[in-house]
């Protein structure tokens, strides 16, 4: 990781520039006490309201009234164009845990991008938002207080095997990968257990689980090393 940017002990709010529902980004910004966007993410935290800490990224999309609008200490230009502004942000933070929003919505490549950054960290707890979903990379062991029937989708970004307890199809046995068998649109019986016999897989959970499936990140005993 780069000399970190922003550096926290508490989780930092992220924000992205695919703008969402503004409620729910209102809700964030009163949990946590660290906001870094990502480019134009500045200007949706500048539309409700607020002003960011940070801004870190290329700057090839916020807005020229948001960016006079910031301290210039708070600006962060970071010019290459090998990675995304999300893969910038992530690598110029250094907290226990990055919740994004922004990330989920707008473009599909941007999406697919975003998923790919999620792979490339498995050693980081970040959590992304979306107006129906949450999805984070799946530390080696997790424990999720999921109740019966809710929606479990786990997506390989490369092949995965392990194995679980608590799912209605479990994966004991299978190897996930992209370009093969996915489990999307599982769902639990009741509290699920997954470990992971490597990294990148990704969970999809509901929103609603947001909560939850923070605590069980935060619990978890270890992440994956560094690739």
């Amino acid at each position: 990781m780069n000399d970190p940017i922003v550096v926290s002990q508490e989780p930092v709010l992220l924000v992205g520039g695919a703008h969402g529902d503004n409620a729910q980004l209102l809700s964030l910004l009163d949990e946590v006490t660290t906001v870094v966007a990502a480019d134009s993410g500045a200007d949706w935290v500048r539309a409700v309201g607020r002003l960011p800490n940070a801004l870190i990224g290329d700057f090839d999309s916020v807005s020229d009234e948001t960016r006079a609008a910031l301290p210039p200490e708070t600006v962060h230009r970071i010019e290459e164009q090998d990675s995304t502004d999300f893969d910038k942000a992530i690598r110029s933070i250094s907290a226990p845990m990055i919740i994004g929003i922004g990330f989920l919505g707008g473009q599909v490549d941007h999406l697919l991008a975003a998923m790919t950054v999620l792979a490339r960290y498995p050693d980081r707890a970040i959590v992304l938002l979306g107006e129906h979903d949450v999805v984070a990379h799946l530390p080696p062991q997790i424990g999720l207080p999921l109740e019966l029937g809710t929606r479990v989708s786990l997506y390989p970004m490369r092949p995965v095997t392990g194995i679980s307890t608590g799912l209605h199809w479990p994966i004991d046995g299978l190897e996930l990968s992209p370009g093969d068998r996915v489990g999307t649109s599982n769902r639990a019986d009741g509290p699920v257990s997954l470990t992971l016999h490597g990294p990148g897989m990704l969970i999809i959970l509901p929103v609603s689980e947001r909560h939850g499936l923070q605590q069980a990140l935060a619990q978890a005993d270890g992440l994956w090393p560094a690739l």
